[in-house]
């Protein structure tokens, strides 16, 4: 028998028409490894990110041991079963050079650009949209951003200073976004091209054949406006390309049950937590699915609302308000509200950890950049900062270390992340948090 690769179709006709119908993602297709692809391809390897607000209670949050095996300090005993799977870097700096510390703005804005915002600046394009770039072309979605805060302002994604990535809000509206009417299962008995998207294609290649003559006709600025708009465009036509194409069976991809109206959409901390976990369930399976190969989460925003039932005062200002517990040495509330945060974001990386891919799970093949927006919460200063990594990045991490930032840029970590990802750049940032290096502590 001839070699086969997973491209390989059984043909045949129905009624005079041909159809085409995958076989299945056999093991076959697999190295002996379960690695990679027979061909010699590997499994693709993703990006993400995911973002809270108001770090931690210091010593609370922050293990004394280095290494593996790290301890788990109160605020991060929920990390027991992901522990293994997370590289942990503390005692970052956010460094704002000649810019102000635009509080529960700067922190974030160096992790995912490396570049300290000036008064009034946005950010400039963050660490997911620059790897979209390099690896997210090839799916229905060239990145996917959702937010638990129930605020579609809430994201820490960013085109530009001026253009935010907007998320989807409503579980909801995830769900029929990635799994509704125009998901096309891979692993379905045979496909048929949809008839919509193919007049939707026509009507957008008529328009793209129009972008030469016009950028002719049109000065310095509106070039500039009109390339954006034409990039998104292109974005567009790839996306129907691939919506014209009958998938390749992906056997962990499993469509997963509609989700009921009706679901919880306040601020409390169980409608939070609920809520994130639904779509970090949906955003791990769109991934498997092939659906995005980038993808975000947003937990809570800088000022986080987050509410605490019983409680009259939300996260953000209760870390203000909140006077230190003198026996306990911090503020228990705002620790309370640090303690859920680490549930969901356990609750990310053990949606990604429990699904099977290869010979491993997905978090083997995914790589998830965790950032915060200040160190202390109580103080919300830019200094003694956490970052987080989760994954394996197809092999090329080794992931279960805490490691020493030594007061160096938190952007060192968004720079390794980049190298990992393919993206070549001899440096990433600005002034004192422009870096070259990668943390070579974290590479296998």
């Amino acid at each position: 028998m001839s070699k086969w690769d997973r491209r390989r179709f059984l043909k045949g006709t129905v009624k005079g028409v041909g159809v085409a119908v995958a076989l299945p993602y056999l093991d076959y297709f697999l190295n002996g490894n379960g690695t990679a692809l027979a061909s010699g391809a590997p499994l693709p390897v993703r990006f993400g990110t995911w973002g809270y607000g108001l770090g931690g209670s210091g010593d609370k949050f922050i293990p004394r041991n280095y290494g593996p095996n790290y301890d788990l300090p109160e605020e991060l005993e929920s990390w027991a079963p992901i522990r293994d799977d997370v590289n942990l870097f503390t005692n970052g700096t956010a460094f704002v050079d000649a810019s102000p510390n635009r509080n529960h703005f700067t922190g974030w804005v160096v992790s995912r650009t490396g570049i300290a915002p000036a008064a009034g600046a946005g950010p400039t394009e963050t660490i997911d949209l620059t790897i979209a770039k390099q690896i997210g072309n090839a799916t229905r979605f060239n990145n996917l951003s959702a937010t638990a805060t129930a605020d579609a302002r809430d994201t820490y994604s960013y085109y530009n200073a001026t253009t935010p990535n907007a998320p989807e809000w409503s579980p909801l509206a995830l769900y029929r976004r990635l799994f509704g009417v125009d998901f096309q299962d891979p692993n379905a008995d045979d496909f048929q091209q949809d008839t919509r998207v193919i007049a939707r294609r026509s009507v957008l290649s008529a328009v793209m054949d129009q972008e030469r003559s016009l950028m002719k006709t049109v000065g310095v600025a509106d070039r500039e406006r009109l390339d954006q708009y034409f990039t998104g465009l292109r974005q567009l036509e790839r996306q129907f390309d691939q919506r014209l194409t009958k998938p390749e069976p992906i056997e962990s991809c499993v469509r997963p049950e509609e989700l009921a109206d009706g679901l919880p959409m306040d601020l409390s901390v169980e409608s939070v937590k609920l809520r994130h976990k639904i779509m970090a369930d949906l955003m791990a399976m769109a991934v498997a699915c092939d659906q995005t190969r980038v993808f975000n989460m947003t937990y809570s925003a800088g000022f986080a609302s987050t509410i605490r039932p019983g409680y009259d005062i939300p996260h953000h200002t209760c870390t203000h308000e909140e006077p230190v517990d003198p026996v306990l040495g911090y503020q228990p509330n705002a620790s309370f509200f640090t303690r859920r945060a680490m549930e969901s974001w356990v609750d990310f990386v053990q949606a990604f950890k429990n699904i099977k891919e290869g010979d491993g799970t997905l978090l083997d093949n995914v790589l998830i950049l965790g950032t915060t927006d200040v160190g202390y919460a109580r103080t919300h200063v830019v200094d003694g900062m956490s970052v987080f990594l989760a994954g394996r990045a197809g092999g090329t991490v080794k992931s279960g270390n805490h490691i020493d930032l030594a007061g160096g840029s938190v952007a060192k970590v968004g720079y390794t992340a980049l190298r990992l990802m393919g993206v070549d750049r001899r440096s990433w940032g600005t002034l004192s948090n422009e870096t070259s290096d990668v943390i070579g502590d974290v590479l296998a």
